[in-house]
């Protein structure tokens, strides 16, 4: 759980950053790679992530501005990725603008639970690692290159002058 909106603006760079790469990887064609007629599609994720952080922000009483319809996908990847690129930031400057230190040991009213702002934030960040792994699987489905995260992905091993570990 964060203790200051300093660690926790740290960690949203870098997770924001990472969900960015891999939204920046997705191609019009990609949108469409399903799991199942039941589940959601690629793009449909991705376009989740997106819609639902200002939501869920909003839920957690931090006023930033929805962006899109939730239930309406894009068909183009980059407005997609580009549409992420203001949120990501918007969610920053928000959170610093509107919460302190002292105020993420508030406890409020999350989705039915009592929490702590700070794990509210916490619950955030998750959200879109948890949506960012599902969409990984979906763009290898897909063909496409998945850009690493927390360390190299495939693909990437050759260009740090090592050899990708056996399967």
């Amino acid at each position: 759980m964060f203790t200051s909106i300093n660690e926790f603006s740290q960690e949203w760079s870098y997770e924001a950053s990472s969900t960015q790469k891999v939204l920046d990887a997705l191609t019009d064609e990609s949108l469409q790679q399903a799991v199942s007629s039941d589940d959601r599609t690629l793009g449909r994720i991705a376009w989740h992530i997106v819609t639902s952080t200002p939501g869920m922000l909003n839920e957690f009483g931090v006023t930033i501005e929805n962006v899109g319809d939730g239930n309406t996908t894009p068909a183009s990847a980059k407005e997609v990725a580009d549409t992420f690129r203001k949120v990501s930031a918007d969610v920053a400057n928000q959170v610093q603008k509107q919460w302190t230190d002292e105020s993420l040991s508030e406890v409020q009213n999350v989705f039915g639970r009592e929490m702590p702002r700070a794990a509210s934030l916490s619950l955030l960040i998750k959200h879109i690692i948890h949506h960012r792994g599902q969409m990984t699987v979906l763009m290898r489905q897909a063909g496409l290159k998945v850009p690493g995260v927390y360390g190299p992905a495939r693909e990437e091993w050759s260009q740090i002058g090592m050899e990708a570990p056996a399967l």
